[in-house]
């Protein structure tokens, strides 16, 4: 029964994890315009995210555009794009592996610990999937860093963490916990049980006279 509620767990963090990084990666709050410098008041908010970049006016419109060309992007935008989708189709992929193997389903047959092997298979691709969208988000947010605290980037063109990134973090975190709980749900094999050897010696059969 245990092991059935770490299945359950498991699959609804990692269920919940993967509607944060699908949301995580269509906001296009994935950076946003940073206020230093003298000109801290202004009425126009810029927003850039994977797919386009937006300009959100004081009057509450805001105006998106969509990048026209995947070359002219930088090289660190688009590997996070590329992560970011690997990282949704390992979850997609790793949730389909885990169901089929889980307590609570019918699929895969009626062994149990060929279920539960299934439902770890399932758990490592989630991780897996988790570990790749770990690694876009930080490139993504050393980027922000760097060109935060580069003294010749102009001060207008700063940027910072958008609300974005942070959903797309705890996608990721609740992806590889739910991951973590359905790759730790396989059952040890069960071992044959091991008898003393009997010290008497075999009775023999012959009578004496």
């Amino acid at each position: 029964m245990a092991n059935k509620g770490l299945q359950l767990l498991g699959f609804t963090l990692s269920l919940l994890g993967l509607i944060g990084l699908i949301v995580g990666t269509i906001l296009p709050q994935w950076k946003m315009s940073a206020y230093v410098g003298d000109n801290i008041i202004t009425a126009i908010a810029m927003y850039q995210g994977l797919w386009m970049s937006c300009a959100f006016q004081s009057t509450g419109q805001m105006q998106c555009k969509v990048y026209d060309s995947i070359l002219q992007l930088d090289s660190s935008l688009q590997a996070t794009r590329a992560l970011m989708i690997v990282g949704i189709l390992l979850t997609v992929a790793g949730l389909g592996v885990a169901s089929m193997g889980m307590k609570c389903t019918n699929c895969g047959g009626d062994d149990k610990v060929k279920k539960s092997r299934i439902a770890m298979t399932g758990g490592i691709v989630l991780v897996v999937g988790a570990l790749c969208s770990i690694v876009a988000c930080g490139w993504f947010t050393n980027q922000i860093v760097r060109d935060f605290y580069n003294p010749f980037t102009p001060v207008n063109t700063k940027y910072e963490f958008g609300a974005a990134i942070f959903i797309a973090w705890a996608g990721a975190f609740l992806d590889i916990m739910g991951g973590g709980m359905l790759a730790a749900s396989c059952p040890k094999g069960k071992s044959s049980p091991k008898y003393p050897k009997s010290s008497r010696p075999p009775s023999s059969s012959k009578e004496y006279v």
